[in-house]
């Protein structure tokens, strides 16, 4: 087993926080964009930044579920504040895009009713 990640400091060890806090961040935007091209009438567009928020976050997904593999496999994994923010960041993106799809579906129906 490799020690990379006991260090919550090392590089390495930054890298995997960044990359998660990046990951859900863009997940973020993507949902949101996809929000407002729904208002626009864009489905095909918002339906692209909904599955690209989810790519993002399964991105960012791999790399938590490696994190716990390795320490249910007994590798030592530091924690710190950075981490605890990733964390917190990648929920929230999961709980905004989980909203935006149902956001993009409400809008497309209420469209819909409208152009009839």
């Amino acid at each position: 087993m490799s020690d990379k990640y006991e260090n919550p400091t090392s590089d390495e060890y930054m890298e995997v926080v960044m990359g998660i806090i990046m990951s859900g961040g863009n997940a973020k935007g993507l949902a949101f964009q996809a929000i407002q091209q729904a208002k626009e009438g864009n489905f095909a567009e918002a339906e692209q930044s909904l599955t690209d928020a989810s790519n993002e976050l399964r991105n960012a997904h791999d790399v938590q579920t490696d994190l716990l593999t390795r320490l249910a496999q007994g590798e030592k994994i530091g924690w710190n504040l950075y981490m605890v923010h990733a964390q917190d960041h990648l929920m929230n993106a999961i709980t905004f895009k989980d909203l935006a799809v149902e956001l993009v579906g409400q809008e497309k129906r209420i469209q819909a009713l409208e152009n009839k």
